[in-house]
């Protein structure tokens, strides 16, 4: 059965857009240059448009034109916050130091590890993140990197990681899990603290497209970092 032509023109762009081959944020064809490429109506081109931002892919801007969605970053708790610019909105300094990087191949008794990394390998990466050059949470991340190549050599002079990824990597689809701990012994040398001390920890995995991109387990210090939402009908105004 032939694919209509609105559903070849979404998944064309889809593709692009999940591959990274086009930003966030970068500017999408005009609509007459879509009409004119596709040899299609105008119709046919805002029907292909239409479903890619119902999917979160681009946003449609009037009078401005369409451009690759940028991920949320601050709306909800589900949403996957950018720390360095939750850091220096508050006047805060931000820093980021990192302890360790490696790439490896996925541990064959860990199933999820080896999903992420799916036919490539993981890139392993530990940090601690700074308000004020003192310690507030500790990283331990994992990241694809057959779905994210550029992240083994990436500069986090910066950007942390996180950020690096919010800023280059488009994700589709995202988990949240959070609860209480005490700091281990790793956690705690890290923090300046107590073993034991009370902490935050949020544990987040991400997809693109069903592809994986990372997983991130973040410590906070109990009495350093809280997470607000705002829940409604509608956004305000």
């Amino acid at each position: 059965m032939k694919q209509p032509l609105h559903e070849r023109i979404r998944s064309d762009f889809e593709a692009r857009i999940l591959a990274g081959e086009l930003a966030p944020g970068e500017r999408l064809p005009t609509e007459q240059d879509l009409i004119v490429e596709y040899d299609c109506s105008r119709m046919t081109v805002n029907k292909a448009l239409s479903a890619l931002a119902a999917a979160g892919l681009i946003d449609r801007r009037k009078r401005a034109g369409t451009f690759v969605a940028r991920p949320r970053v601050h709306s909800m708790v589900l949403d996957v916050p950018d720390l360095a610019e939750q850091v220096r909105a508050r006047g805060q300094r931000y820093g980021y130091v990192q302890i360790a990087r490696a790439l490896r191949a996925a541990d064959p008794d860990e199933p999820e590890e080896v999903a992420l990394a799916g036919e490539g390998e993981l890139v392993e990466v530990s940090g601690v993140h700074c308000a004020d050059e003192e310690p507030f949470a500790f990283e331990y991340r994992l990241v694809s990197a057959g779905a994210v190549p550029a992240f083994a050599q990436a500069d986090f002079a910066s950007d942390p990681p996180g950020t690096w990824l919010l800023h280059h990597v488009p994700w589709t689809e995202a988990e949240n899990r959070i609860g209480a701990l005490g700091a281990s012994r790793e956690e705690a040398e890290h923090l300046h603290a107590a073993v034991g001390t009370p902490c935050l920890c949020v544990e987040r995995r991400t997809w693109r497209g069903g592809e994986g991109i990372t997983y991130v387990r973040q410590v906070f210090l109990g009495d350093a970092y809280d997470l607000v939402a705002r829940f409604g009908a509608a956004a305000p105004a």
